[in-house]
């Protein structure tokens, strides 16, 4: 029996929408995990819920003159209703305010006795703002000013927005509160530090250094960063919402939510075996050695996830487990920008209303910030709807379905005889794609798994094409081979339902449905290597079971994926231009900023004859692996699928993407170009790119409609 895991996703602040960049930063690439570790057949428990205290909710919450759990209760409901748009289904989602969650503040008051106990806590005291109209402490947000830095006037406590520097309240120049404008005194405050800087060096320190080579590098580079500076860090504050400080005269005090939040996946976890009758269970599982804890979280978390909460865990001393892995992601922005809800810098939920789950799922797979940061453009999320999934997947899948429904009367047709050739060559790919999927998935590496399982697509195109069984059933004897080849067809169908189950579980089990299949579990047990049976295809729904949609001449049509319209793309940009462009002279510049004009000496090329040119054979393809030169920074070492083979080609792009970036991605390549070693391993091409206004290359792309192979004229 595998060991017990326990997958958790960052606990969103109940403070405002989440967006694009939250939800392929932490959500679907735990939750495509998740689905992963159960067809392994492994026992997972997956557990979220939102964190409900801070000032952020409280400085919002009295200025909309909303009470605190209401508040916090409207964004809960707008959080978990974003999160079950993209298909993502937790065990339990609850949270950490008192009213939704009753375990979570004792929990996270014996979390601080016991930090207290064993000595990993001092107290002492300091001097703060005080509001003596308001009678009470006022956190740094809650304090305004002028920036000592730049002079602006209304400078927060924490951080100056013109300048953007973070500041000290107590050296705001004419500070006053932001609750009615009067000015502030200092006042001495007691309140309790965690000592990280002893933990690091009794065994923290230690303790991560055993991970190494097992997390991301960039988590790696991230924690030994934070581990050279730690020190000291204030777990409690004065503020009027939060878990109360558990000791005597602490009244107003409340443990800081950086502290109280991380406690929150056990609180939960804890609820929800209460509420299931299994309270044992909780234990069962945090104190379990066996348990792994994998934390999916985004790049500003790190330090909480894998340096903080470790050493309060540690540091209670009953044993709960410590992080198994950190699977942090890197930032996710959109077309050039951060994403930004309260400008209009975001998708806009209509804009994506008619798009299925697990389209939207399978597109922020593919350009997820996996270990550098990515972004969400509407030209390659159509790249991606239109090439991989509907040219590529789609195309298979359809065209196969459609010639049995021709041809078999809708009965997918027996294996007749020992498989031919190109069967078996079939089926080793078939086992090869779901070793690499398998292999993917277990290592976080997402984009590497979709560019295994669009590999794949193409393999299953290409039999489909070499056979011609369009030919075939029209020859004398021939209805038999064609009956082979539809049968080895539906079996790689088969393989894709459990390929792409992780990321697209609704297509998946759609696929099952065709086939007739529905009843058989999605798990790699079910495909390999046990033959494909025939019991239960007479009769199968085939297409039937597709999605129907009337297209943009009101004709009724059906289609396993939809192809996206240049023209929606065009409305979409023109969107953001108009955004760009009635943005203030602070705001960051347009996402697609108009071309510069060329560069000192940057003239024409000489003029060539037409011959010339066409002697270039340029092709569409996708970049299905990537690596990084071992003897040169500044090369990538890339595998390119180009339809007829694939390729190997040395690229000067290093500056420009991290290889894990490019899995997937559609670029063209000059195919007749003489092969040239470069520093030891032998290019057979060369890809199209141009540079960007910092001089970086940049790959230009195909079409989302011109499959791989394609010429380029």
């Amino acid at each position: 029996m595998s060991d017990p895991v326990i997958v958790t996703s960052a606990l969103p602040y109940a403070n405002g929408p989440i967006h694009f960049g939250h939800i392929v930063g932490a959500y679907l690439p735990a939750d495509v995990y998740v689905r992963f570790r159960r067809m392994r057949g492994d026992d997972v428990h997956f557990v979220c819920g939102t964190d409900e205290h801070g000032v952020a909710i409280t400085l919002k919450a009295e200025r909309e003159g909303i009470a605190y759990p209401r508040y916090v209760d409207h964004w809960h409901g707008e959080i978990l209703r974003t999160l079950t748009r993209f298909g993502i289904e937790f065990d339990v989602f609850s949270g950490t305010a008192a009213h939704r969650n009753e375990h979570h503040a004792p929990l996270a008051q014996q979390f601080f006795t016991d930090l207290l106990r064993n000595g990993w806590l001092s107290e002492r005291e300091e001097e703060q703002y005080y509001s003596e109209t308001q009678q009470r402490f006022l956190p740094d947000r809650y304090i305004e000013g002028t920036c000592y830095l730049c002079g602006f006037e209304k400078a927060r406590g924490d951080e100056c927005p013109k300048c953007g520097k973070f500041l000290e309240s107590k050296r705001l120049l004419e500070p006053r509160s932001t609750l009615d404008g009067s000015r502030p005194v200092l006042r001495s405050s007691k309140h309790w530090y965690l000592d990280l800087g002893r933990a690091r060096d009794e065994w923290l320190r230690a303790w991560f250094e055993g991970k190494h080579g097992q997390w991301k590098p960039n988590v790696e580079n991230f924690v030994l960063g934070d581990l050279a500076e730690l020190r000291e860090r204030p777990i409690t504050r004065d503020l009027p919402w939060g878990v109360p400080v558990p000791l005597p005269g602490t009244e107003g005090k409340v443990l800081y939510v950086w502290f109280d939040a991380p406690i929150g996946y056990l609180s939960i976890s804890k609820q929800h075996f209460a509420k299931r009758g299994q309270p044992e269970r909780f234990e069962a599982l945090w104190r379990n050695p066996r348990t792994k804890l994998f934390h999916f979280i985004g790049k500003d978390n790190i330090t909480f996830h894998s340096v903080i909460f470790p050493a309060m865990l540690h540091g209670t001393g009953r044993g709960w487990i410590l992080p198994e892995n950190v699977p942090a992601n890197e930032f996710f922005n959109f077309e050039g920008r951060k994403f930004n809800t309260s400008s209009g810098w975001f998708v806009p939920e209509e804009s994506v209303a008619e798009d299925p789950t697990d389209v939207l799922r399978w597109a922020l797979c593919s350009m997820m910030p996996e270990t550098a940061d990515s972004e969400w453009t509407w030209t390659e999320f159509q790249a991606r709807v239109n090439g991989d999934l509907a040219d590529n997947l789609g195309n298979f899948v359809t065209r196969t379905l459609r010639f049995v429904e021709k041809f078999f009367e809708g009965r997918v047709p027996p294996a007749a005889g020992q498989p031919r050739a190109n069967e078996l060559a079939m089926h080793a790919n078939a086992e090869r794609a779901v070793r690499e999927v398998d292999a993917s998935l277990a290592e976080f590496r997402f984009r590497k798994a979709i560019a295994a399982i669009l590999a794949f697509g193409g393999e299953c195109n290409r039999y489909f094409d070499a056979e011609e069984p369009w030919a075939l059933v029209k020859r004398d004897g021939g209805r038999a081979v064609a009956a082979q080849v539809m049968h080895c067809c539906c079996r790689m169908i088969d393989v894709l339902a459990v390929l792409i189950a992780p990321v697209m579980p609704t297509t998946a089990r759609l696929l099952r449905t065709a086939l007739g299949r529905e009843a058989v579990p999605l798990d790699f047990a079910s495909v390999l290597p046990h033959g494909f049976p025939t019991a239960g295809l007479a009769g199968a729904p085939l297409t039937a079971v597709f999605p129907k949609f009337t297209d943009e001449k009101g004709q009724a049509k059906t289609a396993l994926f939809r192809k996206i319209q240049d023209e929606r793309i065009a409305a979409e940009r023109a969107r953001l231009a108009k955004l760009a462009a009635g943005a203030s002279d602070s705001a960051p510049p347009p996402a697609h900023p108009p071309a510069p004009t060329p560069r000192a000496g940057e003239a024409v090329a000489p003029t060539i004859e037409f011959e010339t040119f066409a002697a270039v054979d340029l092709r569409a393809g996708t970049i299905v692996a990537a690596e990084r030169h071992p003897k040169a920074d500044r090369l990538l070492v890339l595998r390119v699928e180009l339809g007829f083979e694939q390729r190997t080609i040395v690229a000067g792009i290093a500056a420009s993407y991290a290889p894990e970036e490019l899995l997937g991605r559609r670029v063209l390549a000059v195919a007749n170009l003489a092969p040239r070693a470069l520093r030891g391993i032998e290019s057979q091409g060369m890809l199209l790119a141009g540079d960007d206004r910092d001089g970086k290359p940049r790959l230009l792309t195909p079409d989302a409609g011109t499959p791989d192979g394609t010429r380029i004229r």
